[in-house]
């Protein structure tokens, strides 16, 4: 069971920088606590503690707690309330599903003047006849009982038949503290039986067998421890289902060895199964067969990519390793074939596509990303430089005056035989206006040469009225 250390003190600090001296709230629940110390000699300042759903039976050391104000221990074994005369400074106290039966302890509160709630809800003096006139009457400083206000005229009529209350509330107390004695006396035995019942006490074996042959002695004797061994542990299965059935169906009242003895089954069963995986220790991961073959895996179920680049002829692994991790828990291994990173322990393992160079190989951490980035070459040949290809000088020709004048004013023409020519020219059909003629002035174009055409141009007379024939 835990105990209240210093350690879990700072531990459950972690708001106040793990500083308990100037602690005010701390939250002690579910720790499995059966006792309250050290917390009125390390914690002086506080002013909130939460101590519900623990095994603490009794009030103790918080007397020393002069600035608390809120005390919660719901859901513990605490019969009697006592030793809170001096938190001088407690407002609310949370009793809920106790064992609280004296209710005459109440009146032990009579000295914490500053209390205005209380709640005593699930406990067994709720029960009694007559317990709120009791408990409003006994506190006159309460506000709240159990979620409820008090009002003016409610203090009025339990003040009035106190006497009366007081005595019915001793009667039905000193009934259930009897009650209460039988109950830990059964209890009691009960303990005693379990600790002097031998393990496997159940098991009975049969000794009235008859002798059996010489011949087959050894092979029967074989056999028969193979098949007990069996039969022992489907039956001690069995048996363990059985008694896990018997314990939770079983009636039994509720008190505070009962939560005790229901706490330490299930403790038991945690401790057992804590043994049987000590027991069976997880089979490490296949990384490489037995015949050489790489198996591939990611056991931190990391995204990761694997791109070629061609260009510079190699392999790179983009690896998405945890952004704030820091960079001593990455191992990083190049292999010809493989390339494996282990980060915090776990292994990521890739087969490569081809074969690269370990030696050259490099491995890089974004600071912005936290990626892995692995550059790996390739070994099957040197990596690829691009070469510039210089192109030779251009030779500008050069050309006479007249060119360049012509090739300033005249748009470059391909020159054709006239005498080829098969069509009309359209080029000279409209006449092209001069801008010193006047609007009714026209050019006349001069008519094609017919140099080496006398046959067909004899007795031809030029009619310029007459446009031209094809």
């Amino acid at each position: 069971l835990t105990k209240v250390t210093e350690e879990l003190l700072r531990r459950r600090a972690e708001h106040n920088e793990c500083e308990i001296f100037s602690l005010e709230e701390v939250s002690l629940h579910q720790q499995d606590l059966e006792r309250i110390e050290h917390i009125d000699r390390w914690c002086r300042e506080l002013k909130i503690l939460y101590l519900q759903n623990n095994l603490i039976p009794r009030i103790e050391n918080v007397g020393r707690l002069k600035k608390l104000e809120y005390l919660n221990l719901a859901l513990n074994n605490i019969e009697v309330i006592e030793n809170l005369e001096g938190c001088e400074s407690l407002q609310k106290l949370d009793l809920t599903v106790n064992f609280v039966g004296r209710l005459s302890s109440v009146e032990s509160l009579r000295l914490n003047t500053e209390l205005t709630e209380l709640f005593l809800v699930g406990n067994p003096c709720t029960e009694f006849e007559g317990y709120r006139q009791y408990v409003v009457a006994s506190l006159p400083q309460l506000k709240w009982l159990d979620g409820s206000e008090i009002s003016r005229s409610e203090r009025i009529r339990a003040s009035q038949g106190l006497e009366e209350v007081r005595r019915r509330v001793r009667e039905q107390e000193e009934e259930y503290l009897r009650r209460r004695a039988r109950e830990k006396e059964e209890a009691a035995g009960e303990e005693k039986g379990s600790e002097g019942r031998k393990p496997g006490s159940d098991w009975y074996t049969d000794t009235n067998t008859a002798p059996l042959e010489e011949e087959n002695k050894e092979n029967q004797e074989v056999e028969e421890n193979q098949e007990v061994k069996e039969d022992t542990v489907a039956s001690s299965d069995l048996e363990d289902e059985r008694r896990e059935r018997e314990f939770w169906n079983t009636p039994c009242s509720f008190s505070p060895e009962s939560r005790l003895e229901a706490h330490r089954h299930l403790e038991e069963k945690k401790r057992a199964k804590e043994k049987e995986k000590e027991k069976k220790p997880k089979a490490p991961r296949t990384l490489i067969t037995a015949d050489g073959r790489v198996m591939n895996a990611n056991e931190p179920r990391l995204d990761f990519s694997l791109t070629e680049d061609e260009e510079n002829n190699t392999i790179v692994l983009d690896l998405a390793v945890y952004r704030h991790m820091d960079t001593s828990l990455i191992d990083v291994d190049v292999q010809p074939t493989y390339a494996r990173v282990s980060v915090k322990g776990k292994i990521f393992q890739m087969v490569l596509p081809a074969e690269v160079k370990p030696d050259s190989s490099t491995a890089q951490r974004s600071q912005t990303t936290g990626h892995l980035v692995l550059t790996m070459p390739r070994a099957e040949g040197e990596i690829k430089v691009t070469k510039t290809v210089q192109r030779p000088p251009r030779v500008r020709r050069t050309s006479s005056s007249e060119d360049s004048k012509r090739r300033n004013t005249v748009p470059e023409r391909l020159e054709v035989d006239p005498s080829k020519r098969t069509t009309i020219d359209l080029a000279n059909i409209v006449p092209h206006r001069s801008t010193k003629e006047g609007p009714l002035e026209t050019s006349r174009v001069a008519p094609p040469s017919t140099a080496g055409h006398s046959s067909f141009s004899e007795g031809f007379v030029d009619d310029p009225d007459v446009p031209p024939l094809i």
